[in-house]
């Protein structure tokens, strides 16, 4: 199945969530978070879930300053979501 090298956001939430369900561990992982987002070959969901990788690499290494989440608006309670899914979204098991 050929597409395109971009990717929409829905696409990317589609794969967010399902990065969540297929871990390392899951049989035919690839298969599954290529068929979950749809329209992306394995290859492309591969490079994909590789460059994600290397940007939380980035971001953890202190190369990339993250914005001041108070000053953008949000609220305590919308800030206090906003870490537990970055905690969330740290505690996945990266291959």
């Amino acid at each position: 199945m050929a597409s395109s090298s971009s990717w929409t956001p829905k696409q990317n939430k589609l794969f967010e969530n399902a990065l969540a369900i297929y871990d390392q561990d899951s049989p035919d992982r690839w298969n599954n978070l290529a068929r979950a987002v749809g329209g992306k070959t394995v290859e492309e969901v591969k490079r994909h879930y590789e460059m994600l990788v290397e940007d939380v690499r980035q971001i953890e290494a202190g190369h990339v300053p993250l914005p001041n989440y108070r000053k953008a608006g949000l609220s305590s309670k919308g800030y206090s979501n906003f870490i537990d899914e970055e905690q969330r979204f740290k505690s996945l098991k990266l291959q």
